[in-house]
């Protein structure tokens, strides 16, 4: 395997010093998953020699004390189910009550196709531990491994204070392999490596595995100040644990052809978007535009709007443009942009989910897709105003996810949420698109769905269909986020906070 791949366990062994790593990982359960799956649980198991895709637990470097999350990518690609990622949380919220710098070492495609949307929101879960850890004044520290892809590299794997990445690592947003099946050609060569990370400014160096325990050291001794004496631990991070999966019968066919034609009703060109929500509902709108740093995209829609009298700030994926033009790292920019307007003005946010997908170009890989859509994550896990975030249809990626962390999340009853297109997803699983309506069953990305799981708070419903009368639509979608906007604690048109729900 190339490059230089080695084992959790052996990097482990590499860089830590002799017989100083403490294991912080608990069995993994395997309740409530089909045969097939703990099957497969248990090949990549006796594969990889390891429990699960990731390692935890505490040891030194160079006498430094650490807290280490490992990932093992023999098992099952280094994905992150929810298994993994309650491991992940678990650590960072432990390496932030005892006041330990952190080391994270990715190593994977991203999040578990077997699972689907549950397991792919756990990636705010993890975001939102390492923003709490940062903010505690402690260090983390990133290694990007080969390879590191999807929703790892778009969350906490883009939001080192220091990030280094292996020797020709492959380090990207999309997977090649996924990219040549979804559009029948082969990513360009050299543009998801780590030395052209390095060039474009979004990877701070190449460190081979032989000197990556010096570089720590010298990390951790210029970011921890411990000189100066140690850092006195800090409080835990809050937070809910991720609850493990509850068993769930295999979907009919019913249940199968109702979802996917939900999922088809969503990429008509007819379909209602952001526009016909703020003509229809909104009372008053003053469009803005851009980043207000020279840069613009026209993928989103960024105003000042108000809903039943309660002002916000909107930012919205606009179907329109992405129908021909992809939504790039622009577009994260100009969110994170309505991000800094509504905390400044003590205003509610809004943001509307309507995307087959962000850019997944050499252009986008290099404007740092990956880590805007971190950020994007990172920031809306802090806001302290009130949030609404509203699935209007599509919801695919993590152009979708950048813009999901709100106190409250509202579901139109086609819409949907997925790590990849079913039909990629597919692809991954089962090597052709025929099984996308079966998997996207499976892996519950449906609104009703996500209601019973915890994603979404309020599923408004369509009857008829949106694009069947899209001012009865966008009326009913409008009322609701008025109504979350003053559940929690907004005042007509008024300053004030959240109220922390």
């Amino acid at each position: 395997m190339s490059p230089d791949r080695l084992s959790a366990h052996e990097l482990i062994e590499t860089v830590v010093d002799p017989g100083s790593f403490a294991s912080w990982d608990r069995p993994v359960g395997t309740a409530g998953l089909s045969r097939e799956y703990r099957e497969s649980l248990a090949r990549a198991a006796e594969r990889s020699g390891t429990d699960e895709s990731v390692l935890t637990g505490r040891a030194t470097i160079r006498g430094h004390e650490v807290a280490m999350i490992v990932g093992e990518f023999r098992f099952l690609g280094g994905s992150i189910g929810r298994a993994a990622a309650g491991r992940v949380v678990a650590a960072v919220r432990r390496a932030t009550a005892e006041g330990l710098p952190l080391v994270a070492a990715t190593a994977s495609g991203g999040t578990r196709m077997q699972e689907g949307t549950p397991a792919f929101v756990t990636m705010i879960d993890i975001t939102a531990a390492v923003v709490a850890h940062k903010a505690a004044g402690l260090p983390y520290l990133v290694l990007l491994r080969h390879p590191s892809t999807g929703g790892v590299f778009a969350s906490w794997g883009s939001l080192g204070h220091i990030t280094i990445a292996e020797p020709g690592a492959l380090v990207g947003f999309l997977g090649p392999a996924v990219y040549e099946t979804v559009h029948g050609e082969p990513f360009p060569e050299g543009v998801q490596v780590a030395e052209n990370l390095v060039e474009k400014g979004i990877v701070d160096a190449v460190v081979p595995t032989d000197e990556l325990a010096a570089i720590a050291s010298r990390a951790l001794t210029l970011l921890s100040g411990t000189a100066k004496g140690a850092r006195p631990p800090a409080q835990p991070a809050p937070g809910a644990a991720i609850t493990p999966f509850a068993s769930r019968p295999e979907p009919t066919q019913e249940e199968i052809d109702a979802l996917w034609s939900a999922i088809e009703v969503t990429r008509r060109a007819d379909r209602p978007g952001v526009r016909e929500l703020l003509r229809h509902a909104a009372e008053d709108v003053i469009p803005l535009n851009g980043t207000g740093e020279g840069e613009a995209d026209r993928g989103v829609l960024l105003a000042l709007a108000s809903f039943e009298g309660r002002a916000c700030v909107l930012i919205g994926q606009d179907r329109r443009h992405q129908l021909t033009e992809s939504m790039g790292p622009g577009a994260l920019r100009e969110a994170q942009r309505a991000m800094r307007l509504a905390t400044e003005l003590d205003l509610p946010l809004v943001t509307v989910i309507d995307t087959p997908g962000a850019d997944l170009s050499p252009h986008a890989e290099e404007g740092a897709l990956a880590g805007e859509i971190a950020r994007s994550i990172a920031h809306m896990t802090t806001l302290t105003v009130p949030t609404v975030s509203v699935l209007l249809g599509e919801g695919t990626g993590g152009g979708a996810l950048a813009l999901l962390p709100a106190r409250r999340v509202v579901a139109a009853g086609n819409a949907w949420l997925s790590p990849l297109p079913p039909e990629g997803a597919s692809a991954i699983l089962f090597k052709d698109a025929e099984h996308a309506a079966l998997l996207a069953a499976r892996q519950r990305v449906g609104a009703a769905h996500m209601a019973e799981d915890g994603v979404v708070d309020v599923v408004v419903p369509e009857s008829p269909a949106a694009h069947e009368d899209p001012e009865g639509f966008a009326t009913a979608m409008g009322a609701v986020v008025a109504e979350q906007i003053a559940q929690q604690g907004r005042g007509d048109g008024a300053g004030g906070s959240a109220d922390g729900g």
